[in-house]
């Protein structure tokens, strides 16, 4: 279907349910053929990746302030580290990193020797021995019949616990934006016992802009009045086919303006040949070579300028981090905007990045609800992302498994409760 571009309140209205979760029929006798059918809402969750909750303040996104005007907002916590997978992943387990096992971008496990889960192995990344560690809401809903789909979202292509999505592409960031937002039209215009009831569309550019180009760049301001537009898609073509939804719309993490002057070297901290280094950038994840802890742990526990380490078990509590196998001996944490490198980077730091403290204002991230099945209106206080996967249960009429959420946080938006 042609996109609409959506501009007035009207059409919210119509989408989402706000007034009415019933399609309206033209006066008069109207065929028993021709008569519209009486649609359940749906839940549709959307990740927007990378977007903080100040970009709604830039005059650019008359779509998402609708919907926020049409239920509730808020700036929400990552869980820590504030990282794409991670935070993907415990929207939907309602478990940290910690738990849910995806602990990082970019991560080993002592199970498995020598073998590193990357982004860009799709060998590792679509694996389940990474995953199995939780169970994803598609994977609770499909096993309690609750039909789901996911345009793409973090572990939607992995066959976790054995079971994947109803529906679900693989991932491929050269799909527009457009095409997205027509997919998941197009699965809500099956017949009702084919239809989804919980559905997943996710959106990457923001986040690709903002680490290209940083966080106040025109090009990123571009990627965000784009992403509302498709916002706006979304809501007009849900109203065209008369299909009430309440939108869950989340991010998974901020982003922080970086630079080739604030960079770290950790290879003129320690030897490098002490170290196995499993991630860089935002935070160093690492592992001593074999005899070399003493010394490592002398050179890094100590102050450095911009950057602070700590043995796994001395993690901060409020970071919720360090218990899992696959977290290494050692973490050290960049303040926002510095990068921590072990050589010359291979790319230019000047950007934009994430995964700092996860109560960094900057690492932020955006959550807002709106639809039927929402009574709530206004701005909420800052809560942790976690808390999301209990609304969802409920908005999609699902029994949670167990979260480190609170279920109480968000159970007052709640329409009827």
């Amino acid at each position: 279907m042609k996109s609409v571009r959506f501009l007035p309140a009207l059409a919210a209205s119509l989408a989402l349910g706000l007034l009415s979760a019933c399609a309206h029929v033209a006066a008069g006798p109207v065929p028993v053929a021709a008569a519209i059918e009486e649609r359940a809402p749906v839940t549709i969750l959307v990740s927007i990746d990378g977007f903080r909750p100040d970009y709604l303040d830039r005059g650019l996104t008359p779509n998402l302030n609708a919907l926020a005007a049409g239920g509730v907002k808020a700036a929400m916590r990552p869980s820590f580290p504030s990282k794409t997978f991670p935070n993907h992943y415990a929207i939907v387990t309602g478990l940290r990193p910690d738990r849910n096992g995806i602990v990082g971008n970019k991560m080993e496990d002592p199970r498995r020797p020598g073998v590193t889960f990357t982004l860009g192995d799709a060998k590792q990344a679509l694996d389940p021995f990474w995953w199995d560690e939780a169970e994803p809401i598609w994977v609770t809903a499909g096993a309690q019949g609750v039909r789901t789909a996911t345009l793409f979202w973090p572990g939607s292509e992995v066959a976790i616990h054995g079971r994947r999505p109803d529906d679900w592409w693989r991932y491929d960031e050269n799909i527009p934006n457009s095409q997205r937002v027509d997919a998941v039209i197009d699965w809500l215009r099956r017949p009702a016992a084919k239809r989804p009831r919980l559905l997943t569309l996710y959106f990457d550019t923001v986040d690709t802009a903002g680490h290209a180009y940083g966080p106040a760049a025109a090009e990123t301001d571009g990627a965000i009045a784009e992403v509302d537009r498709r916002i706006g898609d979304l809501v007009a073509n849900l109203a065209a086919i008369g299909q009430p939804a309440n939108i869950v719309v989340v991010s998974d993490h901020g982003m922080a303006a970086t630079s080739d002057d604030r960079v770290i070297r950790i290879d003129r901290i320690v030897d490098p040949a002490t170290i196995r280094l499993v991630a860089d950038g935002p935070y160093a994840a690492i592992d001593p070579v074999a005899g070399s802890d003493a010394r490592l742990a002398g050179e890094l526990l100590k102050p450095h300028d911009h950057m602070q380490c700590w043995r796994k078990s001395e993690i901060p509590a409020r970071f919720h981090f360090g218990a899992n196998p696959r977290v290494p001996a050692y973490l050290c944490l960049a303040d926002p905007g510095w990068l921590i490198f072990a050589a010359q980077p291979a790319w230019p730091a000047k950007g934009g990045n994430h995964g700092y403290d996860s109560d960094a204002p900057d690492m932020r991230a955006t959550f807002i609800a709106a639809g039927p099945g929402i009574g709530g209106r206004g701005t909420l206080p800052v809560f942790d992302n976690v808390d999301v996967y209990p609304l969802l249960a409920r908005l999609a009429g699902i029994r949670p498994r167990e979260t480190d959420g609170d279920p109480a946080t968000l159970a007052g938006i709640v329409a009827g409760r």
